[in-house]
């Protein structure tokens, strides 16, 4: 069974109001759901497309930097 997640996600992502898409975002992240990961990644595309070089590597600059240096989460529990 094939599933188009951008497609679903923008799909329930349509006709939202910004501040309900700030909240959808606030709150996939304070939940820290794993199933919530592939919308955010499609959010995260979506910024990334519509984003110029210089932008993309401020965004690249910012992820390393903080991957770097910030705590490294045990990835088999807490």
């Amino acid at each position: 069974m094939n599933f188009n997640i951008r497609g679903a996600v923008l799909h329930n992502l349509s006709g939202m109001a910004e501040q309900e898409l700030e909240g959808m975002i606030v709150d996939s992240i304070k939940q820290g759901d794993e199933k919530l990961l592939p919308g955010l990644g499609v959010l995260f595309e979506v910024i990334w497309n519509n984003s110029n070089e210089q932008d993309r590597d401020q965004m690249i600059d910012t992820l390393h930097n903080k991957i770097m240096t910030g705590p490294k989460p045990n990835p088999f529990g807490p």
